[in-house]
Parts: C-alpha cells; structure tokens; sequence
C-alpha cells in the first residue's frame, strides 16, 4: 500500500499522538505569529512556513520534534544548540525533554530577518 503525503499541516499533525499533536500545534501557533505574513504549505511532505522562499519546516517522529531553520540559523544559533542532535539544516529537540520554544522563537526570528532582506 502507497501512502500519500499530508495534503494540509492539519492533517499532517492529526497522524500523532495527542501530546505530539500539542507540541506541533504549539510550534504552528508561534511561528505563525512571529511571521503573520508566511504562508504554510507541505513541502517535502512536512509542515513548512514560507516567506520569500522557505523559511522554517518542522516535523514529528517517535522520539524526537524535527526542526528545519536552515543552515544559516543552525551556524548562529550553534552554541545554543550544542545540546541536541544537529546537522547542517536541521536540530532534533527530544520529546521526553522539554521542548526549547523561547530558543525556537529566536532562531524564527532570525529566519524571518534573513527572509526579508531578500524581498528589498
């Protein structure tokens, strides 16, 4: 059996677990007021935010919340992140530890400084 990707972030948050659906819908609510003018979308099959291009993705899996702020904000935000699992675009923040929103919001906010500039 083929399963097809989510089609809306609803329906993408609506395949986990309850806690896990209260985490992502948290990460929605946040990076949906710190850009208002972003746009959401599936992309690569996971929740995306666009803002003159991609601006942040995020996803669940078993153990962990998969953030995607680009490599550029994993680079700034490295000292800060040095205890999660990272690679060039992307944190893993583990689902049995509290979840860093106020370090998420800074590196959105970074996200969305840098997805301006591009615009002027």
């Amino acid at each position: 059996m083929i399963e097809r990707s989510p089609a809306t972030i609803d329906e993408f948050v609506r395949g986990f677990p309850a806690a896990t659906q209260e985490i992502l819908k948290k990460l929605r609510r946040l990076i949906g007021k710190l850009a208002p003018e972003a746009t959401e979308a599936i992309v690569y099959g996971i929740p995306t935010f666009r803002l003159n291009g991609n601006l942040v993705h995020f996803s669940a899996l078993k153990n962990h919340i998969g953030f995607y702020p680009t490599p550029s904000a994993i680079e700034a935000f490295k000292e800060e992140l040095k205890a999660y699992a990272t690679s060039k675009g992307a944190v893993q923040f583990p689902l049995d530890q509290p979840i860093p929103y106020d370090l998420i919001e800074r590196m959105v906010q970074f996200r969305v400084s840098e997805q301006r500039k591009k615009a002027v």
